[in-house]
């Protein structure tokens, strides 16, 4: 195999080493006034976006305009659609005889089928309860209702999309929220639980409540578990942290094999997430499965950045962050390629990362791997429902007064995408079943908040998310537009089939930019689990499909149904992918670190900055 062409100097400015500091100082510069937005003019435009910023903040971040604008346009359109409204008052009369059916035959004594089914991935209805009266009459009111508004919501003629998919949105919001399995009198769960234990389960309940909301008035960092300890119990992989910035910690694991394959392994995680999300609990931990085939892994730790990082951009986590770890790693293991594998917002950066040093014949890659990472962002989901101009702006002004996107109001975005889980089946659980939250290693690291850097985020959701500039081919770096198809190296893609974040479909479109040796991947789970399969995880199953440079595209239904389900972990299938792309035979382990700075081991894994608050 060919060796890489390496710079006649690594790209690495050498500063003093900071002691392992929880909290590592930024350099004092200005926040600039102005996060990618376009200029406002007049004199008074930090008034109107401290206005807007107080506004944004008591609307958790969402454009009134854009809510008002999608329900303006389905209720225009609606008015002039006579045939529609006959089409849905029918319907509601249908629902209605339906009902009624069901309530009479039930009161007769018979046992009808319940004419109206939860959804697949709506479970507050499972208890054998909701089955007796009147409980499921309540239930299939609620799911009638709940039909009817799917219905109300599907595309008119002349309508936006986008609006309609909003207005889907907004109503099945309302919905949840007005749903029986919500109210203690009408969810015969909690009716049935309060008799049992005499009420103790509300008294218990409402000290969750009170719990919870002192955290949330207070944002007061919540401690992990016994036994979910970072650094002891979870992200326990032995390593050193063999090389640290400003912006990251970049970690090298101790081999546990007397010979590792020569080409290194690079992981990079999103910022919007601690990197321990790959190595959690021993059994569960990708790293350390890597460590245990043979390979030398590096993995980027990103900071958890304040108000005083405000000025981040995207471009500096490409080239302080991706580039800076590529450039120590060729130092520490010198002459060899890496495998650099990048998980959600990681594979977005790296993506663009890979194709610069395709642009600039840099050939240091010996691969790319992309695990619910998307390039593409046209059809990125229910993320994208309320992404306009004016939900931009309004997040890009809440992020000027404060300086950063914190954790919770982007983790109100994710629940809010399953709100009948992830908040009204937990509420129910917690505050009037009055069950305890089990602590696992995966909610550990979930409410293990972070931030993410103002302009950095605006120049985000402006350059990728609204105008998806990467795909359409304007997406410049350091002056240059770039583009994905020359990148050259093998690409190895997984997407996962419930993921709400990343959709597979969204994240499969990379076959239409790229044109080398591309393997996918799509697995049973959602945007975390389906990542965390090990080996030996129960009712698993992956397809997996590959393509050779000259084959012709597939659209994504056609795979599907080409690919059968192979039962088992895809771990393993892209373990076999990297050593087929690796050089043949082992070599002894490579260093830990250098002993000379910046690449002297200066502590132990999992590091400092994944301990940032």
């Amino acid at each position: 195999m060919a060796k890489p062409k390496k710079p006649e100097k690594p790209a690495i400015r050498l500063v003093d080493q900071p002691d392992a500091d929880p909290q590592p100082k930024a350099p004092d510069m200005p926040v600039p006034s102005d996060f990618g937005q376009r200029a406002d003019t007049h004199p008074y435009q930090d008034l109107d976006k401290m206005v807007r910023a107080v506004i944004a903040r008591y609307s958790g971040g969402v454009s009134p305009y854009s809510v008002f604008q999608a329900w303006s346009d389905w209720a225009m359109h609606l008015s002039r659609a006579p045939g529609r409204r006959i089409e849905l008052a029918e319907l509601a009369a249908r629902n209605a005889v339906k009902l009624g059916d069901f309530a009479a035959k039930t009161a007769m004594g018979q046992d009808p089928k319940p004419p109206f089914q939860p959804k697949k991935t709506d479970h507050r209805f499972n208890n054998d309860a909701w089955s007796d009266m009147p409980f499921a009459f309540w239930q299939q009111s609620f799911l009638a209702t709940q039909d009817w508004w799917d219905h109300a919501t599907d595309a008119i003629r002349g309508l936006s999309p986008p609006d309609s998919e909003r207005v889907r949105f907004m109503m099945r919001q309302a919905l949840d929220l007005i749903s029986p399995s919500n109210f203690p009198a009408t969810n015969p769960e909690i009716v049935n639980e309060t008799i049992r234990q005499r009420g103790r389960n509300i008294v218990d309940g409402f000290e969750h409540f009170i719990d919870d909301l002192m955290h949330t008035l207070t944002q007061a960092a919540q401690d992990a578990p016994e036994g979910f300890q970072i650094g002891k119990d979870i992200a326990c992989t032995p390593g050193k942290v063999v090389y640290r910035r400003e912006l990251f910690e970049l970690i090298q694991y101790a081999p546990n094999t007397e010979k590792v394959h020569a080409e290194p392994v690079l992981i990079v995680p999103a910022w919007i997430m601690k990197y321990y999300i790959l190595d959690l609990s021993p059994e569960n931990s990708l790293i350390r499965f890597l460590v245990a085939q043979g390979f030398t892994v590096f993995a980027i730790s990103w900071c958890n950045p304040s108000a005083r990082q405000a000025y981040l951009s995207l471009d500096d986590y490409r080239k302080r962050g991706v580039m800076e770890a590529v450039d120590a790693i060729s130092a520490i293991v010198p002459g060899e390629r890496i495998h650099a594998t990048g998980y959600c917002l990681g594979g977005t950066i790296l993506s663009i990362a890979a194709a610069t040093m395709a642009r600039d014949n840099d050939e240091r890659l010996a691969s790319v791997s992309l695990f619910a990472a998307q390039v593409d962002f046209s059809e990125a989901g229910e993320l994208l429902l309320f992404l306009d101009e004016s939900q931009v702006a309004f997040l890009e002004d809440m992020m000027w007064a404060q300086g950063y996107l914190d954790r919770p109001q982007m983790s109100r975005t994710f629940a809010s995408i399953r709100a009948e889980d992830l908040i009204y089946a937990r509420a129910v659980r917690r505050y009037f079943l009055g069950k305890q939250d089990l602590p696992s290693d995966l909610t550990v690291w979930n409410n293990d908040t972070t931030r993410m850097p103002a302009r950095m985020h605006g120049e985000y959701l402006r350059g990728l998310f609204l105008e998806n500039r990467l795909t359409a081919g304007r997406f410049a770096v350091e002056g240059k537009v770039i583009a994905l198809k020359d990148i050259s190296c093998p690409l190895f893609v997984v997407g996962t089939e419930d993921d709400h974040i990343a959709p597979w479909r969204s994240v499969y479109k990379i076959r239409l930019f790229t044109d080398g040796d591309l393997t996918f991947v799509l697995t049973k789970g959602g945007h975390n689990g389906g990542i965390l399969s090990e080996p030996g995880h129960p009712r698993r199953h992956y397809r997996k499909g590959d393509r050779r440079e000259g084959d012709k595209y597939v659209d994504p239904d056609s795979w599907l149904q080409r690919h059968d389900p192979t039962d088992g972990s895809w771990w393993l299938e892209w373990v076999d992918w990297l050593q087929t792309r690796s050089t043949t035979g082992r070599v002894p382990p490579p260093p830990m670190g250098r002993d000379e700075t910046p690449f002297a081991a200066i502590a132990d894994a999992p590091g400092s900055y994944v301990l940032q608050k």
